[in-house]
């Protein structure tokens, strides 16, 4: 069941969200890269893997609404979600979203997916959100209960290796894989070394990046209902502190991805 996202185009970027976790801020980080990438001008496409959820289509339903009811022009990629049953609808949908994108974004479920698997397989840039807890690093890896020296990589990261593997002796290209450590700044500070020691253990077995994320901060859950950014700045008045430490983590957060740049690309104005 092997489907090339990309095939036949070279110019298509795919960046997949995935983490077999919920809770880790993981379809907010989605919608918040495809706006700002849409937002700089690139040709934006998002694919919602999650059926059940449907976080990121909703977050996109809600942003649509907003603009018809105000009549604002904002930056909007295209998007579609899919039923997470049909392989042909899978295929249907992505055939229509990458026609004209740069970039295409998929949010898969918090939970092993066979679709999410596809995605994987085919993304050039993977994204772990993870929180800052080792309940959270369990994913990608196990440490000793009295050291909290990491012990071996978990399934999911051998997984994710083996993918690696495969897709290089596939056609020769890599996947960017990215842990991104969401809500920092409300661990314990012992516990946060602890496990910033064990993530760089782990990623120099497993060959995996950091990069740091969203903080925990109420505004993001305030903006789902509107389907605004922490981009959308003309839409929030006079802004507070917290909405400036907002935007400056996401403008580092979008450093840190390392996201090429296309011809349709501007600076980014937002």
């Amino acid at each position: 069941m092997g489907v090339k996202l990309d095939e036949g185009t070279d110019r298509l970027h795919v960046i997949v969200f995935a983490n077999e976790k919920g809770g880790t801020g993981k379809s907010t980080t989605a919608v918040h890269v495809a706006i700002a990438l849409a937002a700089r001008g690139a040709r934006v496409a998002c694919f919602d893997l999650d059926h059940r959820q449907r976080t990121l289509g909703r977050y996109l339903d809600n942003r649509r609404d907003t603009m018809k009811r105000t009549g604002r022009n904002l930056p909007m990629p295209v998007y579609e979600t899919h039923d997470g049953e049909s392989l042909d609808r899978f295929n249907d949908a992505l055939g229509r979203l990458t026609e004209h994108a740069d970039f295409l974004v998929i949010d898969t479920p918090g939970r092993d997916d066979r679709f999410a698997r596809i995605a994987v397989t085919n993304a050039d840039t993977l994204v772990t959100p993870m929180n800052d807890s080792f309940v959270d690093f369990d994913l990608i890896g196990h440490v000793d209960p009295d050291t909290f020296k990491v012990t071996r990589p978990s399934f999911y990261s051998e997984l994710i290796w083996e993918t690696r593997k495969h897709r290089a002796r596939a056609d020769g290209s890599t996947i960017d894989w990215i842990v991104l450590r969401n809500r920092l700044q409300h661990i314990e500070a012992r516990n946060m070394r602890r496990v910033s020691e064990a993530i760089t253990q782990l990623s120099k077995r497993v060959g995996f990046r950091t990069v740091p994320g969203l903080s925990e901060r109420v505004v993001y859950r305030e903006l789902f209902p509107s389907g605004l950014t922490m981009l959308d700045r003309g839409e929030f008045g006079e802004m507070g502190l917290a909405h400036v430490a907002a935007r400056q983590e996401l403008r580092e957060m979008m450093g840190g991805l390392q996201l090429p740049e296309t011809t349709a690309s501007a600076p980014a104005a937002a």
